[in-house]
This record gives C-alpha cells, structure tokens and sequence, in this order.
C-alpha cells in the first residue's frame, strides 16, 4: 500500500479529526453509489478500497494496533478485532447485498459490540426498523465508549436517518425515496386531509 496518510490526503502530523473529515470527503466522492451504470464504477470501488484500507492502517497505528473508536468518520471499514470480516460486511451493506451481509454476519466470529451495530446495519437497510433498534441498543451498551454506535442508536430514537456516505441507511446519508414519499403523503393525509 502507498503512504496512508498520503492517499488520505492528510500529513502524517494530522489530527484524528482532520483524519476523519479526509476519509469522509474521499468516501462521498469515490462511494460505489455515485458510480452505478458508470464505467468509471470498477475505478471507483477500487479507489474506495484503498482509502478504506488507508484509513484503517492509520487509526489503527494511532491507537497502537488496537480497536478503535471513531466519531462518525469510520463508516464502512472501523479496525476491529476482526477488521476483515467487519470490513467485508460493511461493503456489503453500502452496496446494498444484504444477502451477502447476512451470511458474512451468520459467520462472523463473535457475538460482540461490532456485530451487534452490523446486524443493526443490515435490519435497518432492510426497512426493519425495531431490529435494527434492538440490535443498535445492544451495541451501544456493550461498548459505551463507541461514537459510532452511539451515534446510529441517538439517529435511531430521533427517527432520523444518521448521516453517511453511503446510501440509505444506518451507513447511509438522508435522501429521498419512494418510500419517503409515500409516507409523507399519507401523514399530509392523516393530517389535512388534502390526499
């Protein structure tokens, strides 16, 4: 791999904030969602790729080779114990292969925090809400200390989507669907019925 710091776009003498905005500016513009039916998508998944892994190596050399806990900047690849398996479950939910997340999170080694907030993830992709709450609260409570986690659960009970680069989701950034669509029109309804 090139210089972490270097593909981040960061000097080696950079803050973790500054770490994090890099890697959230860097995840927006090459994220694989901005790309479908584009045949810049293989480059860009690639591109994505290595700053996942950049991002990776330098939070994990900063916290001595650890786990380490990221306040909304980590999205889709946080160091954990088992960093790999992790990283392949987020890429799955981002790219909206549930199926996939599935059966990565059915053998995932352990039944920790992480795989808790990543079940969550998927629940909530798939539209079902109280697992995905069930599942974010938890994480949350068997690593407090995890901006992350608390992050999601807070978005979770304010019945928001939590901000990410990554399509919709608890790994994902708000946008607008058919189905917020649908669901405002049938509040207009319920409210003035206008509808």
């Amino acid at each position: 791999m090139n210089d972490p710091y270097s593909t981040l776009g960061v000097s080696s003498g950079a803050s973790d904030d500054e770490i994090k905005k890099a890697y959230r500016e860097l995840a927006r513009k090459y994220h694989p969602d901005n790309y479908q039916d584009n045949p810049l998508a293989d480059l860009a998944q690639e591109k994505m790729k290595e700053v996942n892994e950049a991002y990776n190596s330098v939070m994990r050399s900063r916290d001595g080779g650890g786990k380490h806990k990221t306040g909304g900047g980590g999205y889709s690849a946080r160091a954990s114990g088992a960093s790999a398996e992790s990283t392949r479950i987020r890429a799955a939910i981002n790219a909206g292969d549930i199926k996939l997340a599935e059966e990565l999170l059915n053998q995932y080694p352990s039944r920790d925090a992480e795989w808790y907030f990543l079940a969550g993830s998927m629940y909530y992709r798939k539209g079902w809400l109280e697992d995905a709450l069930s599942h974010y609260q938890t994480a949350a409570r068997m690593d407090p200390g995890n901006n992350e986690y608390r992050q999601a659960l807070a978005h979770m009970n304010q019945g928001g989507y939590p901000y990410s680069p990554y399509g919709r989701g608890p790994l994902a950034h708000q946008g607008c669907d058919a189905c917020d669509i649908c669901t405002a029109m049938m509040c207009m309804n319920l409210c003035c019925r206008c509808g």
